[in-house]
């Protein structure tokens, strides 16, 4: 199949990517084409100027996050991050890709309600972009917050991070015909857009699929990656990563032949990545059980693994709920709604050196799945 890209072509995204795909001899892996299409400085979608964050196509935005959704959830979180802050002895919070710099303001807004005005926050972003809205959003805290552009050699502190997973790039295995191949991207014969093109590779997914049908995934080696680099930076602390997946027996199920990738725009979803590319978001689903074992690998200890709607009221979302309007209640019901973020959405915790038992994960706790 080949995609061209209306109304965006010639760019400098796309002759960036072209010349990328020239260097590696004709051919680049889908890993690197997403990363080139979300972080290209400048370029990519989470390097350019759109709004991406709202919740209304009218904003210009093309998707909604659970903290623009309602700041309860920010509130919420604030009890688990609290309590962490207190067990692991820190006084920092470090928030990995903080979007418009919502979750951000609940959460030092919480916290200092909870007495907690010493809290430091630190937003590690790659997006300057993004960091001049988190600015704006957090003017009040300014004295605060600190921004980074990398992951720092050492730290301390208590990590979130909530839809940051699912933007880091994935590679594609495709096995068609009973052999495995990577899929990648080459510059279609027009030589104005992309298309797709499968290499023999030894990669495999983590677990065999059974079948012989057709079958399409993802490998997350950035992601655990990130994991591995955060465990080994994380001196003191405690870690809740918030994203939409599975564990490994639900997403290398043998019905999700589709793979998982899927795009975002002006809140409508498709599953092109190489359409309009820089213009709206790409995402992969979360395979829970590569991260986890990433962690521990690592020496992190897990604390927990559940969906976000049982870890939100193991955390007091429902008291919030009460006390809040109908139109309150009725946003943060989406948080926990199966049918909308409470289940395919999860929440898996990691501490450095002694678990304690968490209270998001004190019921409903999920890791034996993992």
């Amino acid at each position: 199949m080949t995609t061209k890209t209306p109304n965006s072509l010639p760019t400098a995204l796309d002759h960036l990517i072209a010349r990328s795909v020239e260097r590696a001899g004709g051919w680049i892996g889908f890993d690197r084409f997403m990363a080139l299409a979300l972080y290209a400085p400048g370029l990519g979608y989470y390097a350019n100027t759109s709004a991406k964050f709202g919740h209304m196509p009218s904003s210009g935005s093309d998707f909604v996050t659970a903290p623009e959704l309602t700041p309860m959830f920010g509130q919420t979180l604030a009890a688990q991050v609290a309590e962490a802050l207190e067990k692991t002895g820190t006084e920092t919070v470090w928030e990995f890709g903080a979007g418009s710099g919502a979750l951000a303001v609940q959460l030092l807004h919480a916290l200092d309600e909870m007495g907690r005005s010493d809290v430091r926050y630190r937003i590690v972003d790659l997006s300057g972009t993004l960091r001049e809205r988190q600015q704006q959003a957090l003017v009040r805290y300014a004295g605060r917050v600190e921004w980074l552009g990398e992951l720092p050699e050492s730290m301390q502190g208590v990590v979130v991070g909530n839809e940051v997973l699912d933007a880091m790039p994935v590679q594609l295995l495709a096995r068609v015909n009973g052999q495995w191949f990577e899929r990648g991207v080459v510059r279609n014969a027009g030589n104005d857009g992309w298309t797709w093109a499968d290499r023999p590779t030894e990669l495999r997914p983590p677990v065999e699929v059974p079948g012989e049908h057709d079958y399409l995934t993802e490998i997350h080696p950035q992601a655990q990656a990130f994991i591995a680099t955060l465990a080994d930076r994380l001196e003191k602390g405690a870690a809740f990563l918030i994203d939409y997946g599975f564990p490994e027996s639900e997403y290398y199920h043998p019905q999700r032949h589709m793979g998982t990738v899927m795009c975002h725009r002006a809140h409508q979803a498709d599953g092109d990545p190489l359409a309009d590319v820089g213009y709206k978001d790409i995402t992969a689903h979360v395979d829970f059980t590569g991260i986890a074992v990433a962690g521990q690998e690592a020496g992190l200890e897990v604390l927990g693994y559940t969906s976000q709607a049982r870890f939100l009221l193991n955390c007091g979302l429902l008291a919030r709920m009460e006390q809040g309007t109908v139109a309150e209640r009725a946003m943060a019901a989406r948080l926990i709604h199966e049918h909308e973020m409470g289940e395919l959405f999860k929440v898996v915790g990691f501490a450095v050196g002694e678990p304690w038992d968490a209270m998001g994960f004190v019921e409903g706790d999920r890791s034996h799945t993992l």
